[in-house]
């Protein structure tokens, strides 16, 4: 069972900060070098200096980083340039967006605090593998700052939309809105109306969570509650430290969309198309796609992919799109029956993942480039947009005859398939999934305060 609880949200003043555009920012884990530079030179009240991108390395200069972060936090508290509510609410979160295929949504979902549950005990479920050095720094941050800067982005059943029912029948006040870079409006209200609050919480007593988009965060959470106990000692149900900050959004909203994450392969010296079909003929039907630009190439292929998709609603297509921009050649490549053998060794929910297909037959089969080469030599790239992968694909192969780019483009990994492959206690290979749009930093954070009781439903 999950527990879950309102939170006294600390969010940004715009009567001190200006507009909530400009201080607001993706998860640090989507923002390069250069992306934190733009971020502070937007606004000097940019969260891009609390929620510190790019561990330099160890020693003092970098104890002093967060202690930068740590005291900067504080400041801004005073100085009411951030503000915290007086009162622990439910705050409803919608994101308008426009997805790729043109349609204009609203994906719904919330945010609260739920309480924390190792992995083993199935409440709270993973589908994607950690790293030690990134929780590490995370860790120090959250240490420091006694804060949890992003929310994490999780997942629910509720299929008759019950919870999002309860809380939109509910006076709610705003707390703000924000546009992304992305065109992606942002909107927040809270709701603290305590029976309704208890109403949700009873909600989730049957339910499991399933993270879509923070792995690393859940784990940092998982490794500061134990670095409190020992120093503390055993914790209280209802200790701060037992509680992270999440956004939930149900699986079946009409609004979530996953994006599929495209594959730039770097094939080490020269690779024509000729000789890239006579190694995959032996696992996939490939058929040309013909007529029009490289651009028209890719939007073909991916029209076909999606409508092969469409015709199989039970189990993935195992379709992809392979684009040779060299040759400027693009085929469709839908994978034949008996190559299934291949994924004998794999558990059943993950014999059905595109990107395990990619992986273990495109990739390891048909090329002999296994995952540790692949990581090791840096010969895969991943880009959510098309558009911009074609672009580093075709400016890859004029840049140099020291690699052959191709472009591999996929269907996204279906929601249900996540939840089937988290049921199972398995993980999917790495940029499996891309949960659209991202949910925000700084639009709403968790301030961990000592002494506090979380209120969790008795």
């Amino acid at each position: 069972m999950a527990f879950i609880a309102p939170l006294k949200g600390v969010h940004f003043n715009p009567q001190k900060v200006g507009k909530l555009d400009e201080v607001v920012t993706p998860p640090y884990d989507v923002i390069n070098a250069s992306g934190v530079d733009a971020y502070r030179a937007k606004n000097p009240y940019s969260m891009i200096r609390l929620d510190i991108v790019k561990n330099p390395g160890a020693g003092d200069a970098s104890a002093a980083r967060y202690q930068e972060a740590a005291d900067l936090f504080k400041q801004w508290l005073d100085e009411k340039v951030l503000v915290r509510d007086p009162v622990p609410g439910i705050y409803l979160y919608h994101t308008e967006y426009s997805h790729p295929s043109g349609k204009r949504l609203t994906r719904k979902g919330f945010v609260c605090l739920v309480g924390l549950a190792e992995f083993a005990e199935g409440v709270v479920k993973p589908h994607e593998q950690t790293f030690d050095t990134v929780i590490a720094d995370r860790l120090r941050l959250t240490a420091t700052c006694k804060a949890q800067f992003s929310q994490i982005f999780s997942l629910y059943s509720d299929p008759d939309n019950d919870v999002l029912t309860l809380l939109e029948q509910q006076e709610r006040e705003p707390v703000g809105s924000v546009t992304d870079g992305d065109g992606c409006i942002h909107s927040l209200w809270r709701v603290t109306d305590p029976q309704t609050i208890k109403d949700v919480q009873r909600q989730f007593l049957d339910k499991s969570l399933y993270i879509a988009d923070g792995h690393h965060r859940y784990t940092t959470a998982l490794a500061y509650r134990k670095m409190v106990r020992e120093t503390k000692g055993e914790l209280a149900a209802n200790d701060p430290a037992n509680h992270i900050i999440m956004y939930l959004c149900p699986m079946e909203d009409p609004g979530l969309s996953v994006l599929p994450t495209h594959r730039l392969l770097r094939w080490p010296g020269r690779l024509e198309m000729a000789g890239l079909l006579n190694c995959l003929d032996q696992y996939f039907h490939c058929e040309e796609i013909n007529g029009g630009t490289r651009e028209a190439l890719i939007r073909g292929v991916l029209a076909r992919m999606g409508e092969l998709e469409r015709l199989s609603p039970d189990k993935s297509s195992s379709t992809f799109g392979v684009y040779h921009p060299t040759d400027d050649r693009c085929f469709l490549l839908s994978l034949k029956q008996e190559a299934r053998d291949v994924l004998a060794g794999r558990p059943e929910p993950l014999r059905d993942l595109d990107v395990v297909v990619l992986t273990d037959i495109i990739m390891d089969k048909a090329l002999g480039l296994d995952h540790h080469r692949c990581e090791q030599e840096n010969l895969i790239g991943y880009y959510s947009n098309p558009d911009e992968a074609l672009e580093a694909a075709v400016k890859e192969s004029l840049a140099d005859d020291k690699f052959t780019p191709l472009l591999f483009v996929m269907n996204p990994t279906r929601v249900g398939q996540v939840r089937d492959v988290a049921d199972h206690n398995l993980i999917m290979p790495h940029k499996s999934t891309y949960f659209y749009p991202k949910i925000m930093t700084g639009l709403l954070f968790n301030q961990l305060v000592d002494g506090e009781k979380i209120d969790r439903l008795s």
